[in-house]
């Protein structure tokens, strides 16, 4: 128990043989349970964990028949949290990148009643940008600001830390079965719980790399997967939460945005065109574009200002 409330902490884990024992041990004494889903390792994950179970009865191992995932694994955690009864769940990964120190931290603001989901943010501190590999480093911060547009939420950023906390009331809102279950997931439940109306909020975390963890992200195909994946999530947003449960006029903005956008694309492209074969710029089209052009700009930041007051009270 943590200040009275019963913690689980949920660890998604594929091949962290030579890892998963550091987060067993390092584990807090507060924590009630320990569910580690192993999502069909190829390693010794699964004998690893087995052996802590013989001397610690807070851990649960529940083993996938085929790979979904880390958002998979977290996925079937975080329902095994929910019909336990827990009233907060935690996630942390295998592969010992979380440090527990920083746990009690992320914690206060559930159990105090402030934030009903809690993410660590790494970007906050000045070592973040020596200690994080800078493809995943600039990859990250890409994906962030497209998450912030997405999602609603402007004041998280680190968009992919999987160091997070959520409480019982959301734990028992959004449908588990409908998070996106690779590496987008933590983007994807953004999504999902801005539509609830839940308040999220980040916490300074360290981060921790060079520990002997592997990663298997491939950050070029990662980003341009989760960028497509946003941009379906942020339409379902607009229509679920601006239409669809309390309309709002930040729709037409957005829509002339895009419609503007789409113009000043045709448009450019037509003056390109003429520029190469007949070696002018049409002046009228030219004009046009330009105006099209301030017009898609304006609309669309005029919707993100409108996006961002409806989602103030959200910090």
């Amino acid at each position: 128990m943590y200040r009275d409330k019963s913690i689980c902490v949920v660890i998604p884990a594929y091949n962290e043989a030579t890892q998963i024992g550091k987060v067993i041990e390092t584990m807090p004494n507060y924590i009630d349970q320990i569910v580690v889903v192993d999502d069909c390792s190829k390693d010794e994950t699964v004998q690893a964990v087995k052996q802590y179970q013989q001397n610690n009865d807070r851990i649960v191992l529940i083993e996938h028949d085929e790979n979904q995932g880390c958002g998979g694994a977290l996925a079937t955690g975080y329902i095994w949290a929910r019909d336990n009864g827990f009233d907060v769940a935690v996630r942390m990964d295998g592969d010992g990148q979380m440090n527990p120190d920083d746990l009690t931290a992320l914690l206060n603001p559930v159990v105090e009643g402030k934030a009903d989901y809690v993410k660590g943010n790494r970007l906050f501190t000045g070592e973040a940008y020596k200690k994080i590999p800078k493809i995943r480093y600039f990859g990250n911060a890409f994906l962030s600001l497209l998450t912030k547009i997405a999602s609603g939420y402007w004041n998280v950023a680190d968009s992919q830390s999987g160091y997070t906390v959520i409480n019982k009331h959301a734990l028992h809102t959004i449908d588990w079965s409908l998070m996106y279950k690779r590496y987008g997931q933590p983007n994807d439940l953004l999504v999902r719980l801005n539509i609830y109306n839940f308040k999220v909020t980040d916490v300074p975390v360290e981060p921790v790399y060079n520990i002997g963890e592997s990663s298997g992200i491939k950050i070029r195909k990662v980003v341009f997967t989760i960028f497509w994946m946003l941009m379906k999530m942020f339409l379902w947003r607009m229509k679920e939460k601006y239409v669809i449960r309390d309309f709002h006029p930040l729709i037409f903005f957005y829509a002339l945005g895009g419609l503007f956008s789409l113009s000043t694309i045709l448009l450019f492209s037509r003056i390109i065109y003429y520029k190469f074969s007949m070696g002018i710029f049409p002046p009228t089209s030219s004009l046009a574009a330009m105006f099209s052009f301030m017009s898609a700009s304006l609309f669309t930041l005029f919707a993100m200002w409108f996006d961002m007051e409806a989602n103030k009270d959200l910090k």
